[in-house]
C-alpha cells in the first residue's frame, strides 16, 4: 500500500519560510518523479513544483519560481519543499505526489494546510 504522509505546515508571516517534508512508503520511490500540488478554498487544485526520478530534471509553476525549490533524498525516501518569500496567494493545502513520468500522477497524499498571514 502506497502512502505518502506530507508535514511541515503551518502558519507563517508573510515574508517568512516553510519547509514541507513528504515521507513515502510501499513504492519503488527512486523511480517515480515527485511533486508538490496546492489548492486554495475554492479554486482547483494547481501544480506547484515537479522532480524527476533522477533530480536531473525540476520544474515550477511560474508563480513560485525563485521563492520554492523541490528537492529528494531518493535513501530516505522523502521529497522536500523549501518556501521562501511566502506570500498570501500561497495559502492553501499543499499535496504531495508521486507519478511514473512528471506529467502523470498517480499517488496523492492528504495534505498538509500552508496559512500565510499578513
Amino acid at each position: 500500500q502506497v502512502q505518502l504522509v506530507e508535514s511541515g505546515g503551518g502558519l507563517v508571516q508573510t515574508g517568512g519560510s516553510l519547509r514541507l517534508s513528504c515521507a513515502a512508503s510501499g513504492l519503488a520511490f527512486s523511480s517515480y518523479a515527485m511533486g508538490w500540488f496546492r489548492q486554495a478554498p475554492g479554486k482547483e487544485r494547481e501544480f506547484v513544483a515537479g522532480i524527476s526520478w533522477s533530480r536531473a530534471q525540476t520544474y515550477y509553476a511560474d508563480s513560485v519560481k525563485g521563492r520554492f525549490t523541490i528537492s529528494r533524498d531518493n535513501a530516505k525516501s522523502a521529497v522536500f519543499l523549501q518556501m521562501n518569500g511566502l506570500q498570501s496567494e500561497d495559502t492553501a493545502v499543499y499535496y504531495c505526489t508521486a507519478g511514473e513520468h512528471l506529467n502523470i500522477w498517480n499517488y496523492w497524499g492528504q495534505g498538509t494546510q500552508v496559512t500565510v498571514s499578513s
